[in-house]
């Protein structure tokens, strides 16, 4: 029997911030649920089950909190799953969730996934004590500044480069209601003026600390009939993970992000990822991860990815536009990243992003990655149904 298609029907998300002390985390979820219902013009009682994901419990210091929040989601009652991939659970969950109408085990689904930084400190949280971890890094950015390094020296990449994606992505955050950091007045020789964190990683080229969730409706092809706007389709979607440490890990362009993007293009039939793709909403918490992923997923030869990135290849009104929205470097609510990622994307073939809005966007990849390089999530939709 072949796969039910899964259509994106809804997508809400709140407004993103460094702190949300006017609600609480069930408040914070709940809006974002709110408002993906509303697009869908559908009501709690027409939801089958939630999927739930977010980052590592102790970010809050919350146990289990999705046992708590199945009422504020309209849950009590109905199957519940919780996802949990690290950085790329945004991602993942929607996955999981897509999944669940794939087979048949539900006609519509809402996923959601969500972070409250503001009631912990991620960055002393991911820097784990002796004996656990060499005193050597503080937080992500200590972990994959070295990786940058070997891109730059790998592909000979001039240093400026991730100045070039900070200053596009903080500006496309302007378009984006929702942002979280909207730098008015940016220029590029603020970005490079920006104090060195982690070398060769500016303060400006890292992603900020927010408070924020996002919510997708996803339902099967009789509920996407019923849709009051146009649905995004999924054509392909993968997950896959590789050990944090392993001899001959490749920590520029790790292995299973190169299999998990071979898997989506094989399902959806993308025989040229960077002829077939109108645009990508990728996970970048650092700037240099755009070029560093696009070769990754096959949008650029080995070594190529920041020339597309120094030509403007990745602009907003380029050729191939690279997080429109303004991407993790703008809006970074951990659990959530990933999925606003993926809701990024259906927002584009759906043709309601917006003022970041890419004209004729038919086909729009969203990306996620987690832990140290090592677990994948990314799905590919699109304006029309598999196979029309």
């Amino acid at each position: 029997m072949s796969k039910e298609p899964v259509a994106v029907v809804g997508v809400g998300q709140t407004r993103h911030v460094a702190a949300r002390r006017d609600v609480s985390i069930a408040g914070l979820v709940r809006e974002a649920a709110q408002r993906a219902l509303r697009d869908a013009e559908l009501t709690w009682n027409d939801i089958d089950a939630v999927v739930i994901g977010k980052a590592p419990d102790f970010f809050e210091g919350l146990m289990m909190p999705e046992l708590y929040l199945a009422d504020a989601l309209g849950a009590v009652g109905k199957p519940m799953l919780r996802v949990h991939t690290a950085g790329s659970v945004g991602g993942s969950t929607a996955l999981v969730a897509a999944n669940l109408v794939a087979a048949r085990v539900h006609g519509t689904v809402l996923t959601l996934a969500f972070e409250k930084q503001s009631e912990s400190n991620a960055m002393w949280g991911l820097s784990l004590p002796i004996p656990f971890q060499q005193p050597l890094l503080a937080g992500a950015g200590g972990f994959f500044a070295p990786h940058v390094r070997a891109y730059m020296r790998r592909s000979g990449a001039p240093d400026t480069i991730g100045a070039l994606v900070a200053y596009k992505d903080r500006r496309n955050a302007l378009k984006n209601p929702y942002a979280h950091l909207h730098e008015h007045g940016i220029t590029l020789e603020k970005v490079l003026g920006a104090p060195m964190l982690w070398d060769p990683i500016r303060y400006s080229e890292t992603c900020p600390s927010s408070d924020g969730a996002c919510a997708m409706v996803l339902t099967d092809r009789a509920g996407a009939a019923r849709a009051p706007r146009p649905p995004a389709w999924l054509l392909g979607g993968a997950m896959r993970s590789e050990p944090t440490l392993f001899a001959g890990k490749d920590f520029v362009s790790p292995r299973a992000g190169r299999d998990c993007a071979a898997d989506v293009y094989r399902q959806a039939g993308i025989a040229d990822p960077r002829r077939d793709i109108d645009a990508v909403e990728m996970y970048v918490p650092f700037s240099w991860y755009e070029p560093m992923w696009l070769e990754n997923l096959g949008f650029a030869e080995e070594g190529g990815g920041w020339k597309l990135t120094e030509s403007g290849v990745t602009e907003l009104d380029g050729d191939l536009p690279v997080n429109m929205s303004g991407g993790v470097l703008s809006t970074n609510p951990i659990g959530a990243s990933g999925m606003l990622r993926f809701a990024e994307a259906a927002l584009q073939v759906r043709g309601l992003a917006g003022e970041h809005q890419v004209d004729g966007a038919r086909k729009v990849l969203g990306h996620a990655y987690g832990g140290g390089s090592q677990f994948f999530s990314m799905w590919l939709v699109g304006s029309e149904p598999p196979g029309a």
